[in-house]
Formats: C-alpha cells, structure tokens, sequence
C-alpha cells in the first residue's frame, strides 16, 4: 500500500474522529441548555432532574410522557421542539459517524489486503525476505538501494509499520514464514531468491526446508547464530549459511589489519551514488562472443572479473570469450546492471 493511501487513510479516520468528538461535546452543551430551559420554562416547582430527562426524551424521540407541565407554555413547547430537531440531529450525526468509521477501516484494510496480492503476484525474479528485524531491514534496504522487488514476511506488526514509515511501497506478508501458505502467498515459484533472517535457528532451518521443498531451484541465504547448526541448514536446502558473530570477527580483524579496503567498502556501501559491486550472468542460449564486443568499462560500470565455471578470471583481456553461463563482476552505479544485462542481450 502507498504511503499517500495510508496516511490519507488515516487522516480521513482522524477527522471523522474529531467530527464525533465535537459532536459529543454538542450533545452534552444541549443537555445543559436543555435541562435549563425546561427549568425556565416548566411550572413552578419543577425539579432539575426532571428536567434533564425531559431535555434526554426529546432528544432522542422515546416520548414516554412529559415530566415537565410545558401546558400553558408556548414558548416552552416551542424550546422543546427545537431541542428535539437539534439534539435528534446530533444523535444521528455520531452514529452515522461511528458507522462509516468501522466501516471504512474494515473496507480499507480489505482493499488494501487485495492489492498487496495482485502486486505479488505480478512479481517475477524477486526475492523473499523472512524476518524483517534489524538484519532483515538492513536486507531490505541495500535490496531497495540495488534496485530488486521483495516481499518481506513478519509476524511481527510494529516492525514493519516501523519501515513501511520510510518505504510505503513495501510489499509484506504478516505471519510466521515457515508456512507454506505464506511462501506460497509470496509467490515462491517465481522467486529468484529466499533470504531465512530471523532471530531463530530453528525457525530459519525450517525456513529452509519448506523453501527447498516448494522450489527446488531457488536460492536460499540463511542466518545462523550457532555455528553447529550450519550444516543442518546446508542439508536443509540452505546454499549459503551466513554467521553474523562469525563475520563480524572477520570485520573487525580486517578493520585493524586492512583499514583502506574496509574504508573503501564501507564509503561505496553509503555512497549517494549507490556504488555496488554487481554481478550479471551471460544468458542462455547465446552465441560466445569477446569482451572486446561487449566493451569492458562504461560511464556507469568496471569489469572487475569473469567467474568461469570454477574459476575466477580477474581483471580479462579483450581477447576473452564470454559464453553462456559465465558471471561478470562488475563496479558501478545503481543502474549499471541494467545496462549490462541491456548490452548482453543486444550481442547475437
């Protein structure tokens, strides 16, 4: 849902809010006049709380009878009608107000639910985040910042509405991501890849094992706290079981013991520009042809290297022959994969 839908939404509900409250104030300013006037108006003798259940039956049209002698009144009788019109109007108000607003709200929420679907489903190549605490935001933003579609899956309400603050266009799945209805609501078949990110091994481990089972060719990064439990997620269908204690050692040793390399890496990660180092795989079914045809640098990329099969060729020559299945490693800009993939599906 657009953030602009969610806070027109919710500014539309804050003012019939704010109507009904003003309305109530106004009911009870007539209840006091009311049960004035019917004191001023009424016989001689004429008790307070007579008068305020006059003022309350006329308000609201019961009619049991008239406690209060308005006979040889006409102003009275007069004071008594316009009680009636004015405070029946009133009631009407805040009742009709109370309706529309659960109304509203459970058609919202409803339209709101159906959209999300129909977004989801149109998604192809994307990606399933399952956990969406401090790691699974932090996937999600360098996703949003490299420019891939996700669908986040969280039990948790408040830390989603936490991002969707700064991401409406976010598009989630409230529940536990173990379930196969969720996957399948995530639309698994076409996913590309399946992040397993919650705080729970064993929750990612079953992550991986209902991910693996609806497809078995998607890609499966999962987080793990314990390293025993590695493996155990590597047979569950994890392809990449990553620790964070594990690599935040590694990125304190390197900070100590190669501060320029961790430097470089951490101004492109926040760069402005969005510099990523990127990868784009040769598609199939495509004649080999040399890099010196592709073109090995742009205004927006560097080629870096070529994975070939089981190794990794930094840095080729003209003269290198790409071919389907090959992966080349780029540094650029937010849109150089684009551009590549662009460039690659130009070449015959």
């Amino acid at each position: 849902m657009e953030l602009s839908q969610q806070i027109a939404s919710t500014g539309q509900s804050h003012r019939v809010l704010l109507r009904m409250g003003w309305a109530c104030v106004a009911l009870v300013l007539q209840l006091l006049l009311g049960t004035l006037g019917f004191l001023h108006f009424g016989a001689a003798g004429t008790d307070s709380f007579d008068a305020f259940y006059m003022t309350a039956i006329t308000i609201t049209t019961v009619g049991y009878g008239e406690v209060v002698d308005l006979t040889h009144s006409d102003a009275g009788r007069l004071f008594a009608a316009f009680v009636s019109f004015t405070g029946f109007g009133t009631l009407t108000f805040i009742f009709s107000s109370l309706t529309v607003f659960f109304l509203e709200t459970d058609l919202n929420e409803a339209l709101r639910r159906r959209r999300m679907e129909k977004a989801i489903l149109k998604l192809k190549d994307h990606y399933i985040l399952c956990g969406f605490g401090r790691v699974g935001r932090n996937v999600a933003t360098e996703l949003i910042a490299s420019g891939r579609r996700f669908v986040a899956i969280e039990p948790d309400a408040n830390m989603l509405g936490v991002f969707l603050e700064r991401q409406p266009g976010l598009l989630y799945i409230q529940g536990d991501a173990s379930n196969d209805d969720l996957l399948l609501r995530a639309d698994i078949a076409d996913a590309q890849g399946v992040f397993a990110v919650t705080g729970d091994d064993s929750l990612n481990l079953m992550i991986c094992l209902t991910a693996r089972q609806l497809n078995s060719a998607v890609r499966i990064v999962a987080r793990c706290h314990e390293m025993r439990n590695a493996d155990k997620m590597r047979k569950a269908g994890a392809d990449v079981v990553v620790s964070p204690d594990f690599t935040g050692g590694m990125r304190i040793a390197s900070s100590m013991i190669r501060p320029h390399v961790v430097s470089f890496l951490d101004e492109m990660l926040r760069s402005e520009l969005n510099t990523r180092i990127e990868e784009v795989s040769v598609p199939e079914g495509q004649a080999p042809f040399s890099l010196g045809e592709l073109g090995r640098r742009s205004a927006s990329y560097v080629l870096l290297g070529v994975r070939a099969g089981g190794r990794l060729e930094l840095n080729p020559g003209d003269d290198f022959q790409l071919e389907p299945g090959q992966v080349l490693l780029i540094m650029g800009n937010a849109g150089a994969r684009q551009e590549l993939e662009g460039r690659l599906a130009m070449n015959p």
